[in-house]
């Protein structure tokens, strides 16, 4: 197995191991398989959910120099629950219960086991950029502290994150570092991405979801849930994907190349149109980011969106394949507030953004909505909305009443070095 730019410009072929370590392609690409694999016709859900994803990830490293150590990486990354919360056919996959409380946590501990475990067998050691828009940051830097040969730079926007949010991502010390910018999350994206492109600067790496290392353990719960759904109710659900940086969302597209039984995948966005308005228009713009409630979505020029040009080549196939609604932030707190009151269930500001596009345009149709954190990391929304308080995991306590300690600075990449 091999992996390409999206960008191609010199036809460059390169290993998982190489495409991890690098994290973006030489000419600013993002690295992709040659081809997406089929699922293993050995594929079994019995041995647990850390078995499961080897096996789904196994095809991507054959023949890689790290491919005798993947059984072990996803033995370690993945020691937390997968849940799926029943309603009927009107499921709810939750996926934050990992350290950080946020579905990063998946792709964050592989990526950080994995790194860990080559540099120790190189003898090198790599600085992790991260930017992130609220859970990437947490995720990455609980799941890199104190891990061997990596020092991890982790940038926020200034006002753009929650506070639970940003006390996560600051209260770690040691090889991580936190970076408050004075921008937006599109200008702590462009700084990461300008540093790699920075002849002088050697040995980073990255741990958006620009990384492939982050992406393809996000195949993996969709691959799970998607043949647990369709054992329970013998149908293919609709996947609704709260987007942002389109990751995730990627992440399901593949795992639907690769067999896994999904009927359609639909992006739920924020008010950030961008998705939207090109579906309508044909013209793909970015544009700057808007603050919104869900701000781990708040994200106007997505990265990822190489990788679904790249795996549908024309606006035809794209459409055909791709769907996308707008959710503003009067929706978000109404549908908190109305699935609270109609079943004492309580989601997170992204969460909403799917549930309402599930409502309103799949409401006769099965479907998943995938939850992406915990809705008390948000509680200066949520308890508002629903008027009560709303239970905090033992691992979030445990970091937001740590001391925090970050550095202010502009939008010029070199003040981090």
């Amino acid at each position: 197995m091999f992996f390409v730019s999206t960008r191609d410009e010199n036809g460059r072929k390169f290993t998982a191991t190489e495409a991890i370590m690098k994290g973006l392609a030489p000419d600013g690409g993002l690295f992709v398989p040659e081809t997406i694999p089929s699922l293993s016709s050995t594929f079994t859900m019995e041995k647990g959910y850390a078995y499961a994803a080897y096996e789904v990830l196994k095809p991507y490293f054959e023949g890689d120099e790290s491919e005798s150590d993947l059984y072990d990486i996803c033995q370690k990354a993945f020691n937390f629950p997968v849940s799926i919360h029943q309603n009927g056919g009107k499921d709810t996959l939750e996926l934050y219960y990992g350290p950080t409380s946020a579905f990063k946590d998946f792709g964050a501990r592989f990526l950080a086991f994995f790194m860990e475990n080559r540099l120790r067998k190189i003898g090198e050691d790599l600085t992790v950029l991260v930017a992130t828009s609220g859970d990437t940051g947490g995720a990455v830097a609980a799941a890199f502290h104190e891990r061997e040969h990596i020092n991890v730079k982790v940038l926020f926007p200034k006002g753009g994150v929650s506070d639970r949010q940003m006390r996560q991502l600051t209260c770690f010390d040691g090889n991580v570092e936190a970076f408050e910018v004075d921008g937006t999350f599109d200008d702590c994206q462009k700084m990461v991405k300008d540093a790699f492109m920075d002849p002088t600067l050697k040995g980073l790496t990255s741990a958006n979801s620009i990384n492939l290392g982050r992406l393809l353990p996000q195949v993996v719960y969709y691959v799970w849930s998607s043949f647990i759904y369709k054992a329970r109710y013998g149908k293919e659900a609709v996947f609704i994907v709260p987007s942002g940086n389109v990751g995730n969302s990627t992440g399901a597209f593949w795992a639907k190349a690769m067999g896994a039984p999904i009927k359609h995948i639909e992006l739920a966005v924020n008010a950030n149109r961008t998705i939207p308005d090109y579906l309508e228009s044909g013209e793909y713009k970015p544009r700057r980011s808007c603050h919104t409630l869900a701000n781990a979505m708040d994200v106007g020029a997505p990265s990822n969106m190489e990788r679904l040009f790249n795996l549908f080549k024309t606006y035809d196939e794209f459409k055909k394949n791709v769907t996308s609604h707008s959710v503003d932030d009067f929706k978000i707190r109404t549908t908190i507030k109305d699935v609270y009151d109609e079943s004492g269930y309580i989601i997170c500001p992204h969460t909403a953004c799917a549930e309402y596009v599930r409502r309103h345009f799949y409401a006769d149709e099965p479907t998943v909505v995938v939850s992406t954190a915990h809705p008390a990391k948000f509680e200066s929304i949520v308890e508002t909305v629903i008027g009560r308080s709303v239970p905090i995991p033992e691992t979030l306590y445990d970091m937001i009443t740590r001391d925090c300690s970050y550095t202010e600075i502009g939008i010029n990449y070199r003040d981090l070095f």
